[in-house]
């Protein structure tokens, strides 16, 4: 369901220039035990999940960030593959996602500590040997004192990621850079310092808010207006499971100067084993951004989103699972694994996702800043 937000500005003029780029963004990705169980291959004793993603594919490489939330560690088969509520996942998982066209991964969420400390760091290791970026979970203060930066199309854009907490396991005492907590003051720090490193637009993933309820709450709407006013134009959220609508919020400067944001308070699951109503379904989420010169302003100019639907189903004694983007399914009506009754059941959850998503940007939400943005860098 693609939608153009923004009306886009004034093409530049021969004597200027610009160039684009988009950020592609999913939910929660999860590795439930019957999901590792699909995976497996007897004959060479190893695991795939490659096939989870190839039908969402052409639309995670059309991204130039493409970002996901990684739910589960990576800890090694040694530490025992398992789902909930201590996930760990086979390393091949990584692999599947770089091959999708992810190149960087959300790893501050509620989770991150299911496997404790090794664990963490076994998954650190595991997502970088892919040549991915994690975002959130350091191992070590000096690791976890960098701003992630990462350049696409002569657009740099500081990422950054924070989580409510690690379902109650303790972060070792004495190492609190493992897993970035929410603080509203080290966000803005954070945000801050990114600014002040050149990034032309800053992105924070925010691990938060109430699970399976489809309405965000008063705290995620608190947390995003700070975050937003603090000088982040992208948000994102995840860990309710289901899909939260996104916001558009305008802000004007002390300069002067006016600024468009975009949040959204929940991706819902990517991947997952969870059939309940609504868990099944995500969105991949695109805001596509400009840089212009000599100006060297740059501004979101559209947001669009693509829902999903977790297929799960069997094949002979196996049971298989894959991501389907719901209009291009239910447009080609060719897919030999869904029935009728699936039809049915993806093009009502087509034409409520559809309205739903979208409810709460019919109206553009105006913020006052907490403070001007850092000087940028020279152009």
């Amino acid at each position: 369901m693609p939608k153009q937000l923004f009306a886009v500005a004034t093409p530049p003029s021969e004597a200027s220039s610009s160039t684009e780029a988009t950020l592609t963004a999913v939910g929660d990705i999860m590795m439930h035990k019957p999901q590792t169980t699909a995976g497996y291959r007897a004959a060479t004793k190893s695991y795939s999940f490659d096939h989870f993603f190839t039908e969402v594919k052409e639309f995670l490489e059309g991204g130039d960030w493409v970002i996901g939330n990684l739910e589960t560690p990576l800890a090694g088969a040694e530490a025992g593959y398992s789902g909930y509520p201590r996930f760990n996942a086979p390393a091949a998982l990584a692999q599947a996602l770089k091959k999708a066209g992810f190149n960087i991964l959300v790893t501050a969420n509620n989770h991150t500590l299911d496997q404790g400390k090794k664990g963490l760091l076994k998954t650190l290791a595991h997502i970088q040997q892919q040549g991915l970026q994690p975002v959130g979970t350091a191992s070590s203060p000096q690791e976890a004192a960098k701003v992630l930066m990462v350049e696409k199309r002569q657009i740099k854009m500081g990422i950054l990621a924070y989580t409510y907490g690690t379902n109650g396991i303790p972060i070792p005492k004495g190492q609190d850079y493992l897993v970035t907590l929410i603080d509203k003051q080290k966000i803005k720090k954070d945000i801050a310092k990114a600014q002040q490193l050149g990034a032309d637009i800053v992105t924070v993933a925010l691990h938060f808010g109430t699970e399976y309820q489809r309405k965000p709450n008063t705290q995620q709407k608190s947390l995003v207006a700070h975050c937003i006013q603090a000088g982040a134009d992208i948000v994102l959220g995840s860990h309710p499971h289901v899909v939260q609508p996104y916001e558009v919020f305008e802000l004007t400067e002390k300069s002067g100067k006016k600024r468009k944001a975009v949040a959204i308070y929940s991706l819902g699951n990517f991947i997952s084993n969870q059939r309940q109503k609504y868990r099944a379904l995500g969105l991949i989420f695109n805001v596509k951004v400009r840089k212009e010169w000599p100006q060297g302003t740059t501004s979101i100019i559209g947001v669009d989103a693509v829902p999903t639907w977790v297929h799960r189903y069997q094949q002979g004694k196996r049971r298989r699972y894959r991501i389907l983007p719901l209009e291009k399914v239910l447009v080609q009506k060719e897919d030999p694994l869904l029935t009728k009754e699936d039809h049915t059941m993806l093009t009502q959850y087509l034409a409520e996702m559809s309205k739903y998503v979208n409810s709460y940007s019919s109206k553009v939400q105006k913020l006052p800043p907490n403070s001007d943005r850092a000087k940028k860098r020279q152009q």
